[in-house]
């Protein structure tokens, strides 16, 4: 999918009225949810999120208002790329893209994850900012958070360890 092919669907969306669409598509699941007019950003976020990396992300253009589409979910790269981690046993998260790092949902939450908490797969660890777009990261292994590399705040570029995971 191609930004014009993205482009045409949010048109479509806005002009049809549609509140809520969701397409899968080689190995791409695009889901996106229209917010409503009296609903804050606490509601939970629709999802662009491949589900093979064979593809790298595209910049989405800025939706029409009211229109709320996220991305997330994009698998971390090789943990081998950071030896002193992957030598020990641990799995490396990398930023999937160039961001702003959230260990938060909101300024007023607990963190997602913690040094010492165990996580399953799929299990959220931290959202990263980037142009507008919030893009949950997720967990790919079961295991101990062991490290956290990042505060709330913190820009982060692509392949940058996130965090340290002990596997199970």
């Amino acid at each position: 999918m191609d930004l014009r092919e993205l482009k045409e669907i949010l048109q479509i969306l806005e002009e049809k009225e549609i509140t809520e669409f969701e397409l899968e598509e080689e190995g791409m699941k695009l889901r996106i949810r229209k917010a409503a007019a009296s609903s804050n950003h606490a509601t939970a976020p629709a999802v662009l999120a491949p589900l093979i990396p064979t593809v790298l992300p595209v910049p989405a253009p800025a939706p029409s208002p009211g229109v709320e589409v996220t991305a997330g979910a994009f698998p971390a790269a090789a943990p081998a790329l950071v030896p002193t981690p992957a030598e020990a046993g641990l799995v490396v998260v990398k930023s999937p893209i160039v961001g702003t790092f959230y260990r938060t949902p909101d300024p007023g939450s607990p963190p997602f994850v913690s040094v010492g908490d165990h996580v399953r797969v799929g299990q959220v660890l931290c959202i990263i900012e980037a142009m507008k777009l919030m893009n949950e990261i997720e967990a790919e292994v079961e295991g101990e958070v062991v490290k956290v590399y990042h505060e709330s705040g913190q820009p982060v570029q692509y392949g940058e360890p996130l965090f340290d995971i002990r596997p199970d």
